[in-house]
């Protein structure tokens, strides 16, 4: 039987609360859209630092497009929802939320992705790119003196949260940072994360980010045509 990784954040930020500790957060973020959900949840009990390191994204505009929509959404979500440090005895509602931009790194993407090219989607490629996203996570979550890293990336239905977990765990024995096991998309996370964007007006994509995907999705789509 697989971990309820979902139960064991709960008891996680349970243990927190009786203990009265606000720990410091790095959330690795693959998009806004994807983000949007976990820093509502998460944003309650944690003090959250962004970081939007994909060097993965293909072209660059759609780069370009996808850190002023993560950074867009972080100021809007902050205004709306609230979010103060608290007055003096009291308890903030939600704790303020941060913002790193990685290094935009394409060749140490296509680097790693090597004779992988032709692998599908969800494969040994996907596997390497989280390790490559969630190894700077844990860099910067060391660097800046971090309590816990974890990505945004459990929301998705396409990505695995157990390899990613998986990943995440071994990377923070490595580094010295604790890692927070997730499966965002549990609860109806990533049902929710649909509803903020609408909410937000966001802009959605409508592939994973790297130029394998755009060439899987664009295949995809031709055959549907043809076929239809």
């Amino acid at each position: 039987m697989g971990r309820n990784y979902q139960k064991e954040l709960e008891q996680r930020i349970l243990g927190q609360n009786k203990r009265q500790w606000i720990p410091k957060l790095l959330l690795h973020s693959c998009c806004a859209p994807c983000s949007s959900y976990v820093l509502e949840y998460l944003s309650q009990y944690f003090q959250i630092s962004v970081l939007y390191y994909n060097p993965n994204i293909y072209p660059d505009e759609e780069y370009v497009k996808r850190v002023e929509e993560q950074k867009s959404f972080i100021h809007r979500f902050s205004e709306q929802a609230g979010v103060c440090a608290g007055e003096e005895g009291k308890t903030p509602r939600r704790y303020p939320i941060g913002f790193v931009e990685g290094a935009y790194e394409k060749e140490r993407f296509y680097e790693m992705a090597k004779g992988m090219e032709a692998i599908p989607e969800g494969g040994e490629r996907c596997f390497r790119c989280y390790e490559l996203r969630l190894r700077e996570a844990a860099r910067y979550a060391k660097e800046l003196g971090m309590d816990y890293f974890t990505t945004t990336l459990t929301i998705s239905p396409l990505k695995r949260a157990d390899k990613l977990n998986e990943i995440g765990e071994r990377l923070a024995e490595e580094y010295g940072v604790a890692y927070l096991a997730s499966d965002f998309k549990k609860k109806n996370g990533y049902k929710r994360s649909v509803e903020l964007s609408a909410e937000y007006g966001m802009y959605r994509q409508d592939y994973c980010g790297c130029i394998f995907s755009m060439q899987e999705r664009r295949q995809r789509e031709e055959e549907k045509q043809q076929t239809g």
